[in-house]
């Protein structure tokens, strides 16, 4: 089976003996339309009765040409589903729901386009036209795809889709997954992330046979976790943008009118100062955001889980605060701030007394606070990069150490290879 294109189908069933007879069948009629169509060499049905206490293992069992494996205690949607990967063979892995709501001969369109496609991930979208998902979920679901494309840059319609098919090579990209329900939105957060090509189609979505096992409330909330730690995982500087971008554009409405108002009158109202107070708070939160994400995006590039480089606003902050961009910066922020708080330090100094205007005080003290919190960050920064050279030089002393170690205990191809370079060594002097 390993020079031949396969599919694993995982069917994770919890208490589904309402459903399970019949979604096995289905697969077991659809597997021959499957494998024709996507040009597969066959295709294996794995169920995993995930701690049922009603007969789900029972009608499983009583199929042929099923393997099926049951957890005495209920480990969770996700466990289920990998552990299924894990026993299958197959080079390409998919899962199913066992509650009827999806048609198995549709794996045979996402087999078609992840093969011709070279998909990492092909997916059922459950949110087409004729999809009889409830409202909430449908809204819940719309909420979760646009807030993941805001994080990511990227987007899928449906981020916890319960059909899809993985090529399994693609797996060492997205492990690890959770246990829970969550595993759905967590794969499509890191598959996201991790720039790997993932296609959707959209499929028929029937309503389900028996109890949903599903909290809108409880796993809702997990669902969120599960994209913020995707996103934490692979683009940390992603969360922190997003933020700083917040913060910005409320202190500019907040400050829009003040702003308007002294230009014409010269003078500001004392009522103003709330605003100013508002404003120096959010944009001293934001500028730490968006100093957490510099340093996250550094941080990030010293893992060995993001391959590809960087977004375009995530490189441009963290070159704002390396070599002179950060000398200009602070320069310009000091003499700022020196600047709106000179006339009452001279005025204190000369008389004992200071009449300064609140909004210079507020002003000053915010482009000072700024200058110590880039000065944090810059010791921070270097607390990092010169972890970062500690340990790749630990790596490839432990490297090395490993090699020569190989090369005495006589492993043939390391000796050649030294044998080559002494040889090549030697013709060179």
């Amino acid at each position: 089976m390993t020079n031949s294109k396969w599919l694993t189908i995982v069917i994770p069933a919890l208490n589904e003996q309402e459903a399970i007879g019949g979604t096995i069948a289905r697969c077991l009629e659809a597997r021959e339309e499957i494998s024709h169509q996507a040009g597969l060499d066959g295709v294996e049905i794995i169920v995993v009765s995930d701690g049922s206490t009603d007969r789900t293992a029972e009608i499983a069992q009583s199929f042929d040409d099923v393997t099926v494996i049951v957890f005495e205690k209920n480990r969770g949607y996700g466990a289920a589903i990998k552990e299924g990967w894990r026993r299958g063979c197959g080079n390409y892995v998919g899962f199913l729901d066992a509650d009827g709501t999806c048609d198995p001969r549709f794996f045979a369109a996402l087999c078609e386009t992840a093969i011709a496609e070279n998909a990492d991930v092909t997916l059922g979208s459950r949110l087409g036209g004729d999809s009889q998902m409830p409202a909430i979920r449908r809204a819940g679901n719309r909420g979760f795809a646009f807030l993941m494309g805001l994080l990511c840059g990227r987007k899928v319609t449906d981020t916890a889709s319960g059909m899809r098919v993985i090529r399994r090579d693609s797996l060492r990209h997205l492990y690890p997954l959770p246990d829970g329900l969550h595993f759905t939105p967590a794969m499509s957060a890191r598959a996201l992330m991790n720039s790997l090509r993932i296609i959707e189609i959209p499929m028929k979505y029937e309503e389900r046979i028996g109890e949903s096992k599903l909290s809108a409330l409880w796993d809702g909330f997990r669902f969120l976790k599960a994209i913020g730690e995707g996103v934490l995982c692979y683009r940390p500087e992603k969360i922190f943008l997003t933020g700083f971008t917040i913060c910005m554009l409320i202190t500019l409405v907040l400050a829009a009118y003040p702003t308007e108002f002294y230009f014409q009158n010269h003078r500001l109202e004392e009522w103003m100062i709330y605003r100013f107070v508002v404003c120096q708070f959010l944009g001293s939160f934001g500028i730490t955001l968006l100093l957490a994400s510099a340093l996250s995006n550094r941080m990030a590039e010293m893992s060995s889980r993001r391959e590809d480089s960087v977004g375009f606003w995530s490189s441009f902050v963290a070159s704002l605060f390396v070599g002179k961009p950060l000398v200009i910066i602070v320069g310009f922020l000091t003499l700022l701030g020196v600047g709106f708080l000179w006339p009452g330090l001279v005025e204190f100094i000369s008389t004992g007394k200071i009449t300064l205007h609140w909004s210079r005080l507020i002003a000053g003290a915010f482009t000072l606070f700024t200058v110590l919190q880039i000065s944090i960050f810059v010791v921070l920064m270097k607390v990092v990069e010169i972890w970062s050279y500690e340990q790749s030089s630990l790596e490839k002393k432990n490297f090395e150490l490993k090699r020569v170690e190989r090369i005495n205990l006589g492993e043939p191809s390391l000796q050649k290879d030294i044998n080559i370079s002494k040889s090549a060594s030697h013709v060179l002097k």
